[in-house]
């Protein structure tokens, strides 16, 4: 097998959208600030319009300027993994085309959810989304799309189309990514911060995190020692991290972690319908974990 087109090893951050504090708007300036903010801390690479940047719920222009203003932001420092998913194969080849032409480094593409494809839909699904000639990264979230991509698909999918470099496994089956390990060569990045250690011990190569929106350096700490083979100082780091990592899940993503930056000072809690702010017992909860995590100042 050659080797990948894009490596991709570490933590990425799969970026929250930042909106005006009515919700009308995205909010560009914050989102820039927050792309800063990641790099400052060494982030690996930037992940924006994913589920954690609600993309459900961003008008098409605001995708397409989303991924613009990221990549340009980022200006070539980590590569950028734009979320280009859609349901509807011709729209998530535009998104992917809009991407690509902004000067992305990758595309992120979600199984197609609502309609639940077979196997066979699911191949033909992204071998027309290749056409584009961006590196893919297959996404496998079944508790989001109600269908899972089998092992067996995403080995013949990364065998027959170079364009398919990586799969962000967020299925929360181990098995399922040591099968994945078994059949390709695929790069195998975790879609769960609780499950990064121990998919990076099985061949894994990293994270697309929503805890590193708060800590890039946290959830760094991770990745980095497992790829040197460090795994006393990863469980450690993993450890440390956990009660934050499950904090920001008790809530649909990314209500938790909209909460917690604001506390931070990173962005307004807003989200937008049919999601709603974050509840007074998770923010107590999140207060409470940042600060023994040591991202808030104690009272």
């Amino acid at each position: 097998m050659a080797a990948p087109t894009l490596v991709l090893k570490g933590a990425f951050t799969a970026m929250v959208t930042p909106f005006t504090e009515d919700g009308l708007a995205v909010d560009y300036e914050q989102l820039k600030e927050n792309v800063e903010f990641q790099i400052a801390q060494g982030i690996n690479g930037l992940v924006p319009c994913g589920t954690t940047g609600e993309c459900p719920t961003i008008s098409h222009d605001e995708h397409e300027k989303v991924i613009d203003i990221v990549v340009k932001t980022v200006a070539g420092r980590v590569p950028v993994i734009a979320g280009t998913g859609s349901n509807c194969t011709a729209e998530a080849v535009r998104l992917t085309s809009a991407a690509k032409a902004s000067g992305a480094d990758a595309a992120l593409i979600v199984n197609p959810y609502y309609n639940k494809p077979g196997q066979r839909g699911l191949f033909e699904h992204f071998k027309t989304i290749c056409s584009v000639g961006l590196p893919v990264v297959l996404y496998n979230i079944p508790s989001r799309t109600g269908i899972k991509m089998d092992p067996a698909t995403v080995a013949e999918l990364h065998r027959q189309f170079p364009e398919i470099v990586a799969i962000k496994e967020a299925t929360g089956s181990l098995d399922q990514a040591t099968e994945i390990a078994t059949l390709c060569d695929i790069q195998i990045l975790s879609g769960d911060d609780s499950l990064t250690l121990p998919l990076m011990s099985v061949g894994g190569t990293g994270v697309i995190s929503v805890a590193s929106n708060a800590s890039p350096k946290k959830v760094l700490a991770i990745t980095d020692a497992a790829a040197a083979g460090n795994y006393a100082a990863a469980r450690e780091a993993h450890l440390a991290v956990f009660n934050l990592c499950k904090a920001f899940f008790v809530e649909p993503n990314p209500q938790p972690i909209k909460a917690a930056m604001h506390m931070m000072g990173m962005c307004n809690e807003t989200v937008r319908l049919p999601l709603v702010s974050a509840s007074d017992e998770t923010k107590a909860l999140l207060k409470a974990t940042l600060t023994t995590a040591g991202l808030l100042a104690a009272e």
